[in-house]
């Protein structure tokens, strides 16, 4: 595989798990997921993580992958070579595991002792891949093998947190985000 095409189908494919995270910032607010609730001193999740903004963004991650798929075979023609069409099950894992790993990154803040924006150096900008790409792998185990190779997972992991710092600084500085991480 060359290596801009290993780029390409690596954000590609991952474009469904990177959208709910920007979603959900957008459509947040309302009920917090742990509803208050505390464990020892702490809260579980903290009042960022809600249901609205879960379900905005698992719907935002799913709307894009329905509309790639549309786009695929354009898109596949105009590049030379073939990019993701999402099949349900992995649109689903990719969209909802994403939303999962930050709020699995949410409880470990907590339990470290970080208050809510504080920086985590490494779990912020993976958390969701760490739980969107296994997630898809149980549940699209066939098209999880066909579009994730060894060089594409590599690519995911070099390149999110490059975009995750570049989204984040522009999301701040155009007053989306509180801090610039």
């Amino acid at each position: 595989m060359a290596v801009l095409e290993t780029v390409v189908i690596a954000f590609w494919a991952m474009l469904p798990a990177y959208v709910p995270n920007n979603a959900a910032v957008l459509a947040g607010g309302g009920r917090p997921i742990d509803g208050g609730r505390t464990w020892g001193d702490k809260r579980v999740l903290g009042d960022g993580k809600t249901w609205r903004g879960t379900a905005a963004g698992i719907a935002a991650g799913l709307a894009l992958a329905g509309l790639l798929t549309v786009a695929a075979p354009a898109v596949s023609d105009a590049v030379g070579f073939a990019v993701p069409e999402f099949t349900l099950p992995a649109a689903i894992a990719l969209a909802a595991g994403a939303m999962l790993g930050d709020i699995t990154a949410s409880f470990l803040k907590r339990r470290t002792g970080r208050r809510r924006g504080a920086m985590f150096p490494g779990v912020d900008q993976l958390d969701f891949v760490v739980v969107s790409l296994p997630l898809t792998a149980l549940v699209a185990t066939e098209w999880f093998l066909e579009w994730f190779a060894w060089e594409v997972i590599l690519v995911v992991v070099v390149l999110t947190p490059v975009l995750h710092v570049v989204t984040n600084v522009i999301a701040y500085e155009l007053g989306l985000k509180n801090e610039p991480w």
